[in-house]
């Protein structure tokens, strides 16, 4: 397929609100595109080049584009920058100038293939002298697409083409085109979710059909799974009522990592759970293979940070050091880990992810060796609710977060579905009353007033994601230390916006001096949730307080409104 054409579905799905009508325009596109190039069409239509685990970045700036846009239609660098100001989106710039210019191609002959492996290059470009080559390709580019075309080319190296819909919707059109409606969205939902590449899913599906592209899906070492996530209940008695006999273990905090090892391949990978490769951020891990009993494994942790005498453990935040220090061997001497193992998910080439959760625990106990940096986690079988209340306050008493309990016949499920597993955790700070914290998007802040005023930022204005929605939820000035309040001005200033995204959901009252893109996740500790009638949720925070950075998660893995509903409901108890 020519990417003109392609350009022409981008712009009908940039011009449409409703999902279940984006659904159908990409059921479309799918049926017209060809099962090698589906792949391409899907991660380009997502505005990336590959699955997030493989860690394909563009690294290109802004003041990049805006020079690759000069180079190609003769304007100088101030001008095209002078539009972007005005028009808030330099897609558009492209495209206005690309219909004024004769070097555009108006019957572009560039495949999607083309356009994808061009920007491939693009991305992979790297060392001495890359900015300019990369400006230097990205102009090429231009010069051989159509104005429609250069104006969502533009945004894809910026990760601005943002078209309201996200991976699910993909899998809902890819039942869509097999169907003609949503029935096959489960089963390959699943399949997804053993192997989370939606470009290898489309190109499954397209050539073989949805029930084999998602039949007998098993893990694969080096390819992360989707990990499963605790429900949360803060009532013993109704865990027993809705689980049955449980396992309680204790809930740390920590960085949720799942390793991936193979001794025949010698490959170490190591995975948040949105899935960003972190391997090197772990050089603990270089001899894994001595505390393993087995040839290939995949492992769900907890990665704590210990003092140097490991003894105490660390905190959240100092765990988290590792990844924004370039030198980690020098900081993992200071910060020492531990990886607190709670499940095995694949061993020797058989997936665990049916077994039932005592029987995974068996086999686990008989692969990780007695050492001290991978330890078992201790699990405590009951069906007393006062066992659960004595566990939890003796981790509670030793520092941790809490308990995690699990149904014991349970089998592994990606993702918050059900009641099998739930986690009873303490909030941030003493003072905090609301029994848990909640991960909310930053959608922008306010410039700050007073003593403030020196960091260009007082307030950030926080929400939740309602599919693909930004509601708004709090705006939060306390629990910033001024070391935070530089890093979050340097952080959101990387991601600020000209205008209101689309889909932000605001009362004009509540409007940020700047807005942002819903990059970046904090976690938010609050006396109570209370009703609001100014925030879009219709519910806000009293007393709200930043607690930490949550770069471990994405938007779509913050705290949901179901979630939040639920907690409302908690704290009335």
């Amino acid at each position: 397929m020519k990417f003109v054409e392609l350009a022409t579905y981008l712009e009908k799905l940039e011009k449409t609100s409703s999902r279940i009508e984006i659904t159908k325009i990409l059921a479309e596109l799918f049926r017209k595109t060809d099962a090698f190039e589906i792949d391409k069409t899907v991660y380009l239509l997502l505005g990336s080049l590959a699955p997030n685990y493989e860690g394909v970045v563009f690294n290109v700036a802004e003041k990049m584009i805006i020079k690759a846009i000069a180079l190609t239609y003769g304007y100088d660098g101030k001008a095209v920058n002078g539009l972007y100001k005005k028009a808030g989106d330099l897609g558009i710039v492209t495209e206005t100038l690309a219909k004024k210019s004769h070097f555009t191609a108006h019957n572009s002959p560039l495949s999607i293939t083309d356009v994808y492996q061009k920007l491939m290059d693009v991305a992979r470009d790297s060392g001495e002298e890359s900015v300019e080559r990369k400006i230097q390709k990205i102009s090429e580019l231009f010069k051989n697409l159509d104005p429609r075309s250069t104006r969502f080319v533009a945004r894809i190296p910026l990760g601005r083409l943002r078209l309201g819909f996200s991976d699910k919707t993909v899998i809902d059109a890819l039942s869509w085109m097999e169907a003609g409606d949503k029935s096959l969205r489960s089963q390959l939902l699943k399949a997804y979710e053993v192997v989370p590449d939606i470009g290898f899913l489309a190109k499954r599906v397209k050539e073989v059909g949805a029930a084999i592209a998602s039949k007998n899906i098993k893990p694969v070492v080096g390819i992360p799974v989707l990990p499963a996530l605790a429900q949360r209940l803060n009532s013993p008695v109704e865990m027993i009522e809705k689980m049955g006999k449980v396992a309680v273990e204790p809930k740390f905090d920590g960085l949720r990592v799942l390793i991936h090892f193979s001794r025949s391949k010698k490959m170490l990978k190591a995975f948040t759970r949105n899935l960003n490769d972190v391997s090197e951020m772990f050089p603990e891990l270089t001899n894994i293979g001595d505390y393993i009993k087995g040839y290939e494994v995949i492992l769900d942790t907890e990665a704590t940070g210990m003092d140097p005498e490991m003894i105490k453990i660390m905190n959240f935040q100092t765990t988290m050091k590792r990844r924004r220090i370039h030198d980690v061997n020098e900081t993992a001497g200071q910060i020492p880990l531990r990886f607190q193992v709670f499940d095995i998910l694949f061993k020797d080439g058989q997936s665990l992810m049916g077994t039932a959760y005592l029987q995974r625990r068996k086999v686990l106990s008989g692969t990780v060796k007695e050492n001290d940096l991978m330890v078992v986690d201790e699990a405590v079988i009951t069906e007393d609710p006062k066992v659960i209340e004595r566990q939890y306050q003796k981790n509670i008493d030793k520092g941790l977060e809490g308990v995690v309990v699990k149904k014991v016949d349970s089998p592994y499920i990606p993702g918050r579905t059900g009641y099998r597993w739930v986690k009873m955790k303490d909030a941030e700070g003493s003072k905090a009353k609301l029994m848990d914290t909640i991960d909310c998007v930053v959608m922008g802040y306010m410039s700050g007033k007073g003593k403030r005023t020196q960091f260009g930022l007082g307030k950030i204005l926080v929400g939740i994601m309602q599919g693909e929605k930004v509601r708004t939820l709090t705006k939060v000035g306390t629990g910033f230390t001024e070391r935070i309040l530089g890093e979050m001005k340097k952080r959101l200033d990387k991601i600020s916006l000209n205008k209101k995204p689309d889909n932000y959901i605001v009362d004009k009252n509540l409007e940020p001096d700047v807005w942002t893109y819903p990059k970046l996740v904090v976690e938010i500790a609050a006396d109570e949730i209370t009703k609001s009638p100014n925030h879009s949720l219709g519910i806000s925070l009293r007393f709200p307080k930043f607690i930490r950075f949550r770069d471990d998660k994405n938007p779509d893995q913050a705290t949901t409104l179901k979630e939040l509903k639920k907690l409302f409901e908690i704290q009335r108890v």
